[in-house]
């Protein structure tokens, strides 16, 4: 079975850094793109960073020059290194893996709360 496993979310001070990671099992991980996503109550779930599996990276405008994904293929590993954190940035952070040939596979792991609050 596919598993996609979150960790590192947490409480953090404005201004402060959290590193998420996540963890995935039973799919070929160097050929899928990774995401990022979030949701915050009462909004729509959105894309906060991907990476493609030739290394290409895309970030949401709210966080350019702030977050940073990578990723780890020997460890089948996604990393979103978040600095400079916002209360804006409150969410349930959620990792998905995506590829569209030869047709959509996408997965999702169940969610990681990160909070940014004094």
């Amino acid at each position: 079975q596919v598993q996609l496993v979150e960790s590192g979310g947490g409480l953090v001070q404005p201004g402060g850094s959290l590193r998420l990671s996540c963890a995935a099992s039973g799919i070929t991980f160097s050929t899928y793109t990774m995401g990022w996503y979030r949701q915050a109550p009462g909004k729509q779930r959105e894309l906060v960073a991907s990476i493609t599996s030739g290394g290409s990276r895309t970030y949401a405008d709210s966080v350019k020059g702030r977050f940073t994904i990578s990723r780890d293929n020997a460890k089948n590993t996604v990393y979103l290194q978040m600095n400079s954190l916002k209360p804006e940035d409150t969410a349930v952070y959620y990792c998905n893996a995506e590829r569209l040939w030869p047709k959509l596979y996408e997965y999702w792991g169940q969610g990681t709360q990160v909070t940014v609050s004094s």
